[in-house]
C-alpha cells in the first residue's frame, strides 16, 4: 500500500492585528486577564471584503507552490470550516472557481476545530484508494464574523486565518503513519451557535438574544480537551507503532495555553516540544494546526524524516490526531 502524506503546505493570515488592548476598549476585560487565562496576546481579523474562501485561496496558492506542482494537477478540493461564505454553498466550490479549476469535485468538512485533521484523514483514504492523486486540503476560518463582540468570555479567543496542504503519494515509509479520530456528540450548548440552523432559524427574537453568535461553556470545553488531547495522540501513536518519545514535535490545536500545558503533563512530553503560536493568532479553529505547522516549517523546525503529531479537538464535540513522518 502506498504512503500518503503532505507534499506542500502554506498558510495565510489577514493583515489586521487586533490586540488585547483593543479589546480593553470594547468589553470589560484586560490584557493581563486574557494573557494569564489563555496565553493569547493578539489575533488577526479579516478585512471587510475578505471571506473564508479568500483566505483559503491565498493559502492554497502557497501550498501549490511549496508542492512544486501545477494547479491543474489538483483533482479534488476539501475545505474544513465552520464559517463558510454561504450556508448553501461550500467554500470549497468558491476556492475551485478562484483557482480556475472548473469541474473538479469539491466539498466542505464540518468538524469545527478538528476539521483540518478530519479533512486530511479523508484525503488520505481517497489517495490510498487510488481515486485521486493530488488533493487540496484547506482549513480556513473567519471566526471574527461569528464572534459576539459584546461577550468578553468568547470574543477575545478567536482569530481568522487559513492553512492549505497538497496531499498525495509520498516516498515509501513517509507521510501519515497513524490516525485516530472520534467524537462525543452533544446538544447542550457546550460549543455552538444556537440559532441560524434548521433547529432554530434566525428570527428577530434570536438575533435580539444574540443567539446567532458563538456560545461556549469554557469550563466544559477545557475538561473535554484535557481528557481527549492526550488520549487521541497516544491512540494514533499506537496505530503508527511509535512511542511518544519518537516524536520530534506535537502540533496541538491552538485554543488555550493551559490546555496544552495540562496535555503535556498527562502525555509526559516536554512542553517546549508542543509548538504554540496562539499568542499571535488566537484560536483559528480548523486553520490553527496548519498555521502552526506552516510557521514551524518557515523557521526550519521540521526536517524530512521527523515524526510529528497533529492533534485537535473542537465543537461537536470532535477530536483527532495524525502521526506523520515528514516527507519533504
Amino acid at each position: 500500500m502506498q504512503s500518503v502524506g503532505i507534499k506542500g503546505l502554506g498558510y495565510y493570515v489577514p493583515e489586521r492585528i487586533v490586540t488585547n488592548f483593543d479589546f480593553e476598549k470594547m468589553v470589560d476585560t484586560s490584557d493581563e486577564w486574557i494573557r494569564t487565562r489563555t496565553g493569547i496576546e493578539e489575533r488577526r481579523f479579516a478585512a471587510e471584503d475578505e471571506a473564508t474562501s479568500d483566505l483559503a485561496y491565498k493559502a492554497a496558492l502557497k501550498a501549490i507552490e511549496a508542492a512544486k506542482i501545477d494547479k491543474g494537477e489538483i483533482e479534488l478540493i476539501i475545505v474544513a470550516t465552520a464559517t463558510a461564505d454561504y450556508l448553501t454553498q461550500g467554500s470549497s466550490c468558491l476556492v475551485q472557481k478562484k483557482l480556475g479549476l472548473s469541474s473538479i469535485p469539491c466539498f466542505d468538512v464540518s468538524a469545527a476545530c478538528t476539521g483540518f485533521i478530519y479533512a486530511l484523514t479523508v484525503a488520505n483514504s481517497m489517495v490510498k484508494s487510488k481515486a485521486f492523486k493530488n488533493i487540496l486540503v484547506i482549513g480556513a476560518e473567519t471566526l471574527s464574523r461569528i464572534s459576539d463582540m459584546t461577550d468578553r468570555n468568547t470574543c477575545v479567543l478567536f482569530g481568522d486565518g487559513a492553512a492549505a496542504a497538497i496531499v498525495g503519494e509520498v516516498e515509501d515509509g513517509y507521510g501519515m503513519l497513524g490516525i485516530s479520530i472520534g467524537a462525543e456528540g452533544e446538544d447542550d450548548m457546550v460549543l455552538k451557535i444556537p440559532a441560524g440552523g434548521s433547529r432554530h432559524p434566525n428570527t428577530e427574537e434570536t438575533i435580539a438574544k444574540r443567539d446567532n453568535f458563538l456560545k461556549m461553556n469554557g469550563q466544559e470545553v477545557f475538561k473535554f480537551a484535557v481528557k481527549v488531547l492526550p488520549k487521541v495522540t497516544l491512540d494514533a501513536l499506537e496505530e503508527a507503532q511509535l512511542k511518544v518519545n519518537d516524536l520530534s514535535m506535537i502540533f496541538p490545536h491552538q485554543a488555550n495555553l493551559r490546555i496544552i500545558e495540562a496535555a503535556a503533563k498527562r502525555i509526559k512530553f516536554p512542553l517546549d516540544k508542543f509548538y504554540t503560536n496562539l499568542n499571535k493568532y488566537g484560536n483559528t479553529s480548523a486553520a490553527s494546526i496548519g498555521i502552526a505547522l506552516g510557521e514551524a516549517l518557515e523557521k526550519g523546525l521540521i526536517k524530512k524524516g521527523d515524526n510529528i503529531a497533529l492533534t485537535g479537538f473542537g465543537g461537536g464535540l470532535t477530536y483527532g490526531s495524525i502521526i506523520m513522518k515528514w516527507a519533504y
